[in-house]
């Protein structure tokens, strides 16, 4: 059974014997833990997919923690001013080219890419607020392998997300903590944070908005020691979301279904790692 540590409040991680424990404390003897150092800012890799955002960017770039060392703008073949707008306003960004479509394939180009000892991921389109970074490393300096935002959690909230949104992803979430006995608050949100070394545990092979999802089924399914913090999600700022919620709802449930514990199907074509 996967070990999972959920952050249900601002009191911290809690473990599951349920005992309280200060957020500043590390957690009690993790799989695999941090080094004992402080963040510094080569460890950090921010990686952000972006089509179209050129409006959106200056708001992101321009909030970004000193604790990130290296941003990583993965861009769709935007047809407006995104990547001329991203190096005027954060002249070192590395700006790289996705080979192909989709926000999984993005992610994945841009993981592959990263060269800090954590990456962190998270939308282009002033959704999510850079400000909670360091929240995120926190957790994984402190022992944590994988690092989730929660909307859904005391701290956290949305201002965006509607009625349907909000049932669709209750009913996924719920099959996700049936399917692998976790207790999961939020499931189809893409602000997280890994340990690069765990990459090919998280076996990513997902092309569209599913890879979160997909993230978070295979950390459960290698043992990863997982924290989710609160965080707000916040209305886009500019422009149309490129997220469908009947279709990319029913890809993510067909990566569950296909990938639940002993599902005897024949895997789906895969793309690999690389883009």
């Amino acid at each position: 059974m996967s070990t999972h540590q959920t952050l249900p409040q601002s009191t911290g991680p809690r473990p599951a014997d349920q005992s309280d424990r200060r957020s500043t404390d590390p957690p009690p003897h993790p799989m695999r833990r941090a080094e004992d150092r402080a963040p510094t800012r080569l460890a950090v890799s921010l990686v952000v997919p972006a089509l179209n955002e050129a409006r959106n960017i200056p708001w992101v770039f321009e909030q970004i923690p000193d604790c990130v060392g290296e941003v990583l703008l993965i861009d769709g073949d935007s047809y407006d001013a995104t990547v001329r707008v991203a190096t005027q306003i954060l002249p070192t960004v590395r700006s790289i080219p996705q080979s192909g479509k989709g926000k999984g394939n993005a992610l994945r180009t841009g993981f592959l890419a990263a060269r800090g000892d954590y990456i962190v991921m998270m939308d282009a389109d002033g959704s999510m607020s850079p400000a909670e970074i360091p929240h995120f490393v926190h957790f994984l300096e402190n022992g944590y392998d994988f690092v989730k935002g929660s909307r859904f959690v005391e701290g956290g909230g949305s201002l965006d997300i509607t009625r349907f949104r909000r049932l669709g992803n209750h009913a996924l979430l719920a099959l996700v903590n049936r399917l692998y006995d976790a207790t999961l608050t939020d499931l189809c949100y893409g602000f997280c944070a890994f340990r690069r070394t765990f990459l090919d545990q998280l076996d990513l092979h997902a092309t569209g908005f599913e890879i979160e999802t997909e993230m978070i089924v295979h950390a459960l399914r290698s043992g990863l020691r997982i924290a989710e913090v609160p965080s707000l999600e916040l209305p886009r700022r500019n422009g149309r979301s490129n997220l469908h919620a009947i279709s990319d709802g029913r890809r993510v449930l067909r990566t569950l279904l296909s990938e639940r514990p002993g599902a005897m199907a024949s895997p789906a074509p895969r793309e690999g790692n690389a883009p």
